[in-house]
């Protein structure tokens, strides 16, 4: 008899560890989207009549070497965290001379030890980092102005502002770190 009473209590500890760890799992990707360590953000601007969204996620420093590091020389960043930064534009727009027409797209960035960086604009909007990047997909690359040893920003920001009737600046900061475009409708 205590046997069997032994066996059952067993059975039905096991079973509860289960619902437990079934539990578990089936709250953990709500909790993660919660808890993610480099938050999502999106920045929005009127350039000319043209609605240009740019929606990316905010890594932090934490002390870490940016330049080199974070964002290695000589390969493809995902300009950000998580999934590829993604712009969206309501009409035909231009960064720094590339004409973009409208849709979606994710962007990427290029640092070389030898030169200023390169902003990629890749067809390819919904894609994981840069992972799967594929050269191929780009509609092109441009050269940004950078500048280092400026005031420290520990998350990452990317900011767009309005200059004139048809010309806005984007500029993306991190660490002690800042590049910027010039975004017009032509």
């Amino acid at each position: 008899m205590d046997r069997r009473r032994t066996m059952k209590m067993l059975l039905a500890g096991f079973g509860a560890a289960l619902l437990s760890v079934g539990s578990l799992t089936l709250v953990s990707p709500a909790m993660a989207q919660q808890q993610r360590v480099s938050p999502a953000d999106t920045v929005e601007a009127t350039i000319g009549g043209v609605s240009v969204k740019i929606a990316y996620s905010r890594p932090y420093v934490k002390g870490r070497q940016v330049v080199g590091n974070l964002i290695p020389f000589g390969k493809v960043w995902r300009l950000g965290a998580n999934e590829a930064t993604t712009l969206t534009t309501s009409g035909e727009i231009a960064i720094n001379g590339l004409r973009i027409p409208a849709g979606e797209y994710s962007l990427f960035m290029l640092v070389t030890e030898d030169g200023g960086p390169q902003l990629i604009v890749n067809k390819v909007a919904k894609q994981w980092g840069a992972f799967k990047y594929d050269q191929g997909q780009d509609l092109g690359r441009v050269t940004i102005d950078g500048e280092q040893e400026l005031p420290h920003t520990e998350q990452f920001t990317i900011a767009m502002e309005t200059t004139s009737a048809k010309s806005g600046r984007l500029s993306f900061a991190w660490g002690d770190g800042k590049a910027w475009a010039t975004v017009s409708v032509p």
